[in-house]
């Protein structure tokens, strides 16, 4: 068991309402947390992430589910450091932030 509490956030969608997904969480002692209804926009960046997410990886058909892991943690990593990003000025997410927290600082 973690020493810190472990939340999942989720919107309400029918499956993270089920009985099954509920006690699967219970038995890792995961906290369960959901997005307001009608706040669609609340999760906005994060719906807009999995739906690239999804067209640029999913669209192959994986062999194992460790193949399919390995794909999204390369994708992830890709999105996050080498991705470039129109709205972020031409920067990755984490470049755009090192500059951001440059700048703050």
């Amino acid at each position: 068991m973690l020493d810190y509490r472990t939340t999942v956030h989720t919107g309400q969608g029918f499956q993270y309402q089920h009985r099954h997904w509920q006690n699967t969480l219970k038995e890792h002692h995961v906290f369960q947390s959901m997005l307001r209804k009608a706040t669609c926009l609340d999760n906005a960046a994060m719906e807009s992430f999995f739906h690239i997410m999804k067209v640029e990886v999913m669209d192959e058909n994986f062999k194992t589910k460790t193949a399919l892991i390995e794909a999204m943690n390369e994708w992830i990593d890709f999105y996050n450091h080498r991705r470039i990003k129109t709205k972020l000025d031409g920067k990755s997410p984490v470049k755009y932030r090192e500059l951001t927290v440059q700048k703050a600082a």
